[in-house]
């Protein structure tokens, strides 16, 4: 993520309740609804932070060093335990995977962590008995893209497959640890993934690749292709996909600035293209009349990275979307069906401290 006012990455916890910010100066752990400061780890006690990570709401933070001056190794995932008390809070840090090349993403479920590297992927059980479970060869992904279904029914992790513009799936509760499952691919897009998503029951997962005009969703039973949903007609890089939790909608943010919402449960909300209503075209601007538009857009701050989620529904026909930029702004919108988009929240989250620790 572009970095500003020194925050180097961004992430939601599981059910977007939560984020937390690894920053420059150490990680801090904020609540979206009412946005607070849960609480923070200060440089002194982990130095400066590339990646971050937490479970739920619990008391285990995972946390990888980078930026300029880091306590830590950018090759080992460290987990915090805020839990225990200790006279040294240095003992906090309560476990440690080190790998051979440094860690581009971490990602954590009840029962799980994943930790992505540029050409693998690894799974341990955690936080109970830690140990290894699986791994898996990718072909380069300097993103480290991947995502995992919190749900307790299907455990599925997907990323980015050996083929350029495929995702890899594998259901995770039906492969044996140490064996290689047989792969799961979706042939998803023609240039190299740049960012994918899952819904919470792991059922859909959606995917744009480095182009990102499109969105892509596939039903990840069937493979099948569910909707195409347009994001725009320029290139652009795509920061963040996610799923309303009811899979209703779907948003997306862009460094165009600007953040779209789209109807997954009733496509008819989506804007078509005035072409559509023209009848009969050529193949060439055939496939730009068919796709979807979003039914409602807000901007952000432009070229700033910003992840996004859905908030709490208020009413029936009112949701909401928070987006969170590493400028350290807070931004929350409500949407009606009918594409009314309207701004409800700004705040500087980064301006906001509490004087507790984690």
């Amino acid at each position: 993520m572009a970095q500003q006012r020194g925050v180097n990455s961004l992430q939601f916890n599981q059910d977007q309740s939560c984020f937390c910010c690894a920053m420059e100066t150490g990680v801090r752990i904020y609540n979206v609804e009412p946005l607070m400061e849960k609480g923070h780890l200060d440089h002194e006690q982990v130095g400066s932070i590339a990646h971050c990570s937490m479970l739920h709401r619990s008391n285990l933070l995972a946390f990888v060093g980078g930026g300029v001056s880091p306590k830590f190794s950018e090759i080992s995932v460290l987990i915090w335990d805020d839990a225990k008390e200790v006279r040294d809070t240095k003992d906090k840090l309560v476990l440690e995977f080190t790998f051979t090349k440094s860690v581009l993403a971490v990602r954590m479920r009840h029962d799980k962590i994943i930790v992505v590297l540029k050409n693998r992927i690894y799974v341990y059980s955690f936080p109970d008995n830690p140990g290894k479970l699986f791994e898996f060869d990718t072909r380069d992904n300097t993103k480290g893209l991947c995502d995992i279904s919190p749900s307790m029914e299907k455990q599925l992790l997907v990323f980015p497959g050996h083929k350029c513009g495929s995702l890899q799936l594998v259901d995770l509760s039906n492969t044996k640890p140490g064996t290689s499952s047989a792969p799961f691919t979706i042939n998803a897009h023609q240039s190299e993934i740049a960012c994918l998503a899952l819904n919470q029951p792991g059922s859909v997962v959606a995917s744009a690749s480095q182009k990102g005009t499109l969105i892509r969703l596939f039903d990840t039973t069937t493979r099948d292709k569910l909707v195409e949903l347009r994001r725009g007609t320029d290139p652009a890089t795509l920061y963040c996909i996610n799923f309303s939790h009811d899979s209703s909608f779907l948003c997306a943010s862009s460094d165009k600035g600007t953040v779209h919402i789209f109807a997954l449960k009733d496509t008819k909300l989506n804007r078509r293209s005035a072409l559509a209503r023209v009848g009969k075209v050529g193949p060439v601007i055939g496939q730009y009349v068919d796709s979807q538009w979003s039914l409602a857009s807000f901007t952000v701050p432009a070229e700033c990275a910003c992840i996004c989620a859905f908030g709490k529904n208020t009413s029936k026909n009112v949701n909401s979307v928070i987006a969170i930029c590493v400028d350290g702004t807070f931004h929350k919108y409500v949407f009606t069906p009918d594409g009314n988009c309207n701004r409800e929240a700004f705040d500087v989250y980064l301006d906001i401290c509490d004087d507790d620790d984690f």
